[in-house]
């Protein structure tokens, strides 16, 4: 009565007729067979979602998944800065970087500790010209090219000193520290009159 019972249930439901009945001592504890059979081959999309579940491991910091860094999703855009070791090396490994910003041109001189220019660089060596050469940009790269010059030698680290006041004075410490230099200082050292001689006549702008 059982068996014809559930044969009922299933006809009502509408199931086709690949359900078999089975003992109620068997292996599948009196289930049907073609449910069994379905759950044994899986359906497609659980064949496609194994493979997308094979995952690299996640790191777990105290309990929550790690997030990337801007390091890590930049590192293939980040590339590192090509130095060449020059032909007559100093191997300094610590100077001071001389940037003089004034209205008309910008000018990065990179010495030794004991004041000897191992690298220096200007607006004009790197072909601006007119009054492109008092911009932010120039200055920027003038204090890139300075800098790659210096690395050559061996410079790791620098401390800055900046005179005058154009507008190449952030740019340059910016392209500095940017492009690896270790910056231990950075000191003003523009000049300032305490009433001592007579200035220039003022510019007629």
């Amino acid at each position: 009565m059982r068996h014809l019972a559930l044969v009922l249930v299933l006809l009502s439901l509408g199931c086709s007729s690949e359900f078999t009945l089975e003992p109620e001592g068997g292996a599948a504890g009196g289930a049907p067979a073609g449910t069994a059979a379905k759950g044994a081959a899986g359906t497609p999309g659980d064949a496609k979602a194994a493979p997308a579940g094979e995952q690299k491991p996640v790191e777990m910091v105290h309990g929550v998944a790690k997030q990337p860094t801007a390091e890590d999703l930049l590192k293939e855009e980040l590339g590192a800065v090509k130095v060449r070791k020059a032909k007559g090396s100093k191997n300094v490994t610590s100077g001071v970087a001389n940037v003089l910003a004034s209205f008309n041109n910008t000018i990065v001189s990179i010495t030794d500790q004991k004041g000897a220019v191992i690298a220096w660089s200007s607006a004009g060596k790197c072909n601006f010209r007119g009054s492109r050469k008092s911009t932010a940009y120039a200055a920027q790269i003038v204090a890139q090219d300075a800098a790659r010059n210096a690395m050559a030698h061996g410079l790791k680290d620098i401390q800055i000193r900046v005179s005058g006041p154009g507008l190449g004075r952030d740019s340059a410490i910016r392209a500095l520290q940017a492009i690896g230099l270790e910056i231990t200082s950075i000191i003003d050292v523009t000049p300032i009159p305490h009433n001592g001689c007579r200035p220039r006549k003022r510019r007629r702008v």
